[in-house]
């Protein structure tokens, strides 16, 4: 985003200037940074439409990724950062990675220069590094980061995949029955109303809508155009995301399933920071922003009882945050004191148990939404056709 602020420069003069950041307090804080003392900021206009996102996230990843490279090749750390900032073209991104090479040279440590982007590094990867900071193994733990998110990134493609071609017949069938609704019956209503025929029951139900349509043609594409806007809108109100989220976490199967998810990403949250060095009830508190808030209740619990002096695998259990694998496998690695790649491990096993239960649900759901697809559009095409249909058979 853009911002336009107000300063007063090192010189003591007040000074206009046009910023670009992620948002308005990493603007703020870049500008102080230089030396300016910010009087006010604010953003530049945009068109502001429901369905119109922020700015593109900055690419943790593949900072992180690139900054492992360096770092093996000897290069020092605020030189690493400084060639990555001197490679970005983009102003915002460069920005913070700029402030970060200011704040190592300030004397800070990498992890504190990490805390100034909350919204950028994630309290999962200020840990990473700053449990990287105590054994001096940066480079490692920026590794087993970009590990991290590639399997997590795998496994948001494999289920996005598997939903394009749902997706695509839904909109599709929907696109023909709104085209027969709006556009097709409001003309065959015509026709049966100048010939005076009598129609079915269900016949003169649909041509009744399509008479309404068709006389009233603006007000029915205003609405349906603002429902589709409000409906966007209504999408990114997080309060309405959650409730959808805990009506689908109460169907019997998906449920399970979105439980069984939600578990794997944890596991494999937790290894990544244990392998790191990070104690395990901290690590257990940060893996559960990951969960829902029904896990994060029994996930508090659990914690307590690690604290008392309870194995992790019977905490775990007592809580339901187990599955009978998962179980087993805690108990082998509370044993061999090798949790956190037992927990990377079990992640792995249920991610790809996962995998093949997306596989089989679009195998079964792609046939039967045909079928109701080709049912609706076949029951207003029948209906439309009915009364000639009648009118051929007395004819006979």
């Amino acid at each position: 985003m853009r911002f336009e602020l107000k300063a007063i420069g090192p010189g003591g003069a007040v000074e206009a200037l046009d910023f670009q950041a992620p948002d308005e307090v990493t603007a703020v804080r870049q500008l102080e940074g230089r030396g300016y003392t910010v009087l006010s900021v604010r953003a530049k206009g945009s068109l502001g439409l429901p369905w119109r996102r922020g700015g593109e996230r900055f690419p943790v990843a593949l900072f992180s990724q690139e900054l492992r490279v360096l770092l093996n090749a000897g290069l020092p750390l605020p030189e690493a950062i400084d060639t990555l900032a001197q490679k970005e073209k983009r102003g915002d991104w460069r920005g913070i990675i700029e402030r970060l090479v200011e704040v190592l040279r300030e004397g800070q440590t990498f992890s504190n220069a990490l805390e100034e982007f909350p919204q950028t590094f994630s309290p999962l990867y200020v840990a990473t590094v700053r449990s990287s900071e105590k054994t001096s193994d940066l480079a490692p733990a920026l590794g087993r980061y970009v590990a991290y998110a590639a399997q997590l990134e795998a496994i948001k493609k494999r289920v996005v995949n598997a939903s394009i071609y749902p997706a695509l017949l839904i909109g599709v069938g929907g696109i023909v029955s709104l085209f027969l609704l709006l556009y097709v019956v409001p003309r065959f209503g015509r026709i049966y109303e100048e010939r005076g025929s009598a129609l079915p029951l269900f016949s003169r139900l649909l041509l009744t809508w399509g008479s309404a349509v068709d006389k009233h043609a603006p007000v029915f594409l205003s609405v349906f155009g603002g429902l589709i806007v409000l409906g966007v809108y209504a999408l990114r109100l997080a309060n309405v995301r959650t409730a959808i989220g805990d009506a689908l976490w109460r169907l019997p199967a998906l449920g399970e399933r979105l439980r069984m998810y939600q578990l794997a990403r944890f596991y494999r949250t937790i290894g990544m920071l244990l392998r790191g060095g990070t104690p395990l009830v901290s690590a257990l508190d940060m893996g559960g922003e990951l969960l829902h808030p029904l896990l994060r209740e029994r996930l508090a619990r659990a914690s307590r009882a690690i604290r008392e002096g309870r194995g992790v695998a019977q905490s775990m259990e007592a809580n339901g945050l187990t599955t009978p694998v998962a179980l087993r496998m805690l108990n082998v690695g509370e044993k061999s004191g090798n949790m956190g790649e037992m927990l990377e491990q079990i992640a792995a096993f249920h991610d790809e148990e996962m995998a093949r239960w997306v596989d089989w649900f679009t195998r079964l759901f792609e046939p039967i939404l045909m079928t109701i697809i080709g049912l609706v559009i076949g029951v207003i095409v029948i209906l439309m056709y009915m009364p000639i249909f009648e009118l051929a058979g007395n004819l006979q």
